[in-house]
């Protein structure tokens, strides 16, 4: 069985890179590419880089059961489709997810043990700092981000695992951690562990 990481952070802490130097040495990740009903950017591919649909496709999928979690964001749906996890098994990989705290919360009902990590920034000061940095963002969106990060960061409680992105190599290094530590988990090595008792 595949393990499922879902990873959640504000926006401007540096998961994206974090994500991207973890899976650039390690072959066993996979990520989610999500539905969604926006229209593709640039030189985005349907299949690789989302699922692009229609809204009334979206929605019926939603309501036969079909996604793991699904948000409406400033009027386009974005949802993790339950194939993710088999696809993901079928190439003997774990699966990654990248989503918000709400679609945290929901994917917990529906895959008990998924294993949730979310990562802080050392502090708002330098969280504004970064986002500033990346010169994508109006001065009132970034004050907005900001106040979302505050309302993310109080539900830091539903996450089993803290990364403190303070220095990019250290936080690279903690997530590779707990992935290996989640895969050593006993329940995760009973197929190894009865290999080793049979040639006894």
């Amino acid at each position: 069985m595949s393990i499922l990481f879902v990873i959640s952070a504000p926006s401007g802490t540096g998961k994206s890179t974090i994500l991207r130097d973890a899976r650039r040495t390690d072959a066993q990740l996979a990520f989610s590419r999500s539905y969604t009903t926006r229209a593709p950017r640039g030189p985005e591919r349907d299949g690789v880089d989302y699922h692009f649909t229609t809204k009334e496709d979206f929605e019926r999928r939603a309501a036969a059961g079909e996604f793991l979690e699904f948000a409406n964001v400033f009027g386009n749906y974005y949802g993790t489709h339950e194939s993710e996890i088999e696809r993901a098994a079928a190439s003997g990989c774990d699966l990654v997810m990248d989503i918000d705290v709400q679609g945290a919360r929901q994917l917990q009902k529906r895959v008990v043990d998924a294993v949730l990590i979310f990562v802080l920034p050392p502090n708002r000061t330098e969280l504004e700092r970064r986002l500033r940095a990346r010169s994508q963002d109006q001065p009132e969106v970034i004050e907005r981000r900001l106040r979302e990060a505050k309302a993310e960061t109080l539900q830091y409680d539903i996450y089993d695992y803290i990364l403190i992105n303070d220095e990019l190599d250290a936080a690279v290094a903690d997530l590779r951690s707990i992935i290996r530590a989640e895969r050593l988990r006993r329940k995760r090595m009973e197929g190894p562990v009865q290999r080793v008792l049979g040639s006894f």
